[in-house]
C-alpha cells in the first residue's frame, strides 16, 4: 500500500506540473497577442491554428502539441521557449527595453544596434541587397533582371506575405488594415533574412515609414534607393493597367509629390541611389548592375 500511495502522490505532483505548464503558456500567448494589438481571428489566420483551439489553450484548457505551438510561437515572433519557461518575462526589463526600442527613432534604434551587435555592418548585411521607393520606379522589373544577371535570388516581400496569409497583398489590407499589414510584413522581412546570405530584395514603399522594421532592414541588406519624378511614378503605374492613383481624384499627383517629400529623408538613408527617370529598362538595368559592381554588394 505504502508504494502505491508513492506512486499516487508522484502522479499527483506531475499532474500539477502539466497543469501549471498549460496554464502558463496559455496566459503567455493571450498576454503576447494582446500587447501586439493581434486579434485571435488575425492569429489563427498566421498560425494555421483554430480560433477555438486558441481560445481553449488561453484559458489554460488545451493540451496544445508542440508543433501547434511552435505555429504560434512563430506568428507572435517569439521564440517556443519563451512561452514556456518558468521565469516570468513580464516582470524582467527585457520587455521594458524592447518597447522602449519600439518607440525610440530610427537613430536611436541604430545607435542601440551597434551597441548590442558589434559585429560589422557588412557581415550583417551579407550579401543581400534590397530595394526602396515608391511604387513605378522599376524596383521590381529591375530586381528581378538583376538577379537574372547575377545568379542570385530575387525576392518581393509582397509575394512572401501573400504566401503567409494565403491572399492578395489587397485582401490583407482589406480584412486586417494597415497595423496587421505591417505585422505581416515585419514577419516576413524576418523570415527572408534567415532564408538568404545572397539576394535582390523589393520592398513595398511604405517599409520606410516603420521605424523598427526600417531599421532592420537597413542593417541587414544593403539598401538601394530606385527613384524616379513624380509624372513617372504616375504614368507608370497607369501602365500597369492600374487606374486607382488618378481615378475620381484630381489631387493624386499633389498627394504623391507629398509623399515624396515625407520619404525623401527616409529613403536616403540607403547607401545608393539609382535614378530611372527618362531611361530605358535596359539602361536602368545596366545602371543597376554597375552600381552593385562599383560598391561591391555582390562580391
Amino acid at each position: 500500500m505504502a508504494e502505491l500511495s508513492t506512486v499516487d502522490t508522484q502522479e499527483t505532483e506531475a499532474d500539477r506540473i502539466v497543469t501549471a505548464l498549460i496554464h502558463r503558456v496559455g496566459d503567455r500567448v493571450r498576454k503576447a497577442r494582446e500587447r501586439k494589438g493581434i486579434p485571435r481571428r488575425v492569429l489563427s489566420e498566421i498560425s494555421g491554428v483554430s480560433p477555438r483551439y486558441l481560445a481553449q489553450l488561453e484559458a489554460g484548457e488545451g493540451n496544445i502539441s508542440i508543433g501547434l505551438l511552435q505555429r504560434i510561437a512563430i506568428a507572435l515572433d517569439h521564440r517556443i521557449e519563451w512561452l514556456m519557461g518558468e521565469d516570468d518575462p513580464w516582470s524582467s526589463d527585457a520587455l521594458r527595453v524592447a518597447d522602449l526600442f519600439r518607440a525610440a527613432g530610427s537613430d536611436v534604434q541604430q545607435a542601440v544596434l551597434r551597441t548590442l551587435l558589434p559585429e560589422p555592418e557588412e557581415t550583417m548585411r551579407a550579401h543581400r541587397i534590397c530595394l526602396i521607393g515608391l511604387r513605378g520606379a522599376g524596383k521590381s522589373t529591375l530586381g528581378a533582371l538583376a538577379g537574372e544577371a547575377l545568379g542570385v535570388p530575387f525576392v518581393e516581400l509582397n509575394r512572401e506575405i501573400e504566401a503567409q496569409s494565403g491572399m492578395p497583398v489587397e485582401e490583407v489590407m482589406a480584412l486586417y488594415g494597415p497595423e496587421g499589414y505591417r505585422k505581416l510584413e515585419a514577419q516576413a522581412l524576418s523570415r527572408v533574412i534567415t532564408r538568404h546570405d545572397r539576394m535582390i530584395l523589393a520592398v513595398a514603399g511604405g517599409i520606410v515609414a516603420e521605424p523598427e522594421t526600417y531599421t532592420k532592414l537597413l542593417a541587414h541588406f544593403h539598401t538601394i534607393w530606385v527613384r524616379t519624378s513624380p509624372d513617372e511614378h504616375m504614368s507608370r503605374v497607369r501602365a500597369q493597367g492600374d487606374e486607382r492613383p488618378m481615378a475620381g481624384n484630381p489631387e493624386a499627383m499633389e498627394q504623391l509629390k507629398s509623399i515624396l517629400t515625407s520619404r525623401e529623408a527616409l529613403y536616403e538613408k540607403a547607401v545608393a541611389q539609382l535614378d530611372t527617370s527618362g531611361k530605358t529598362v535596359d539602361r536602368s538595368r545596366d545602371e543597376l548592375l554597375a552600381l552593385i559592381a562599383e560598391r561591391k554588394l555582390l562580391p
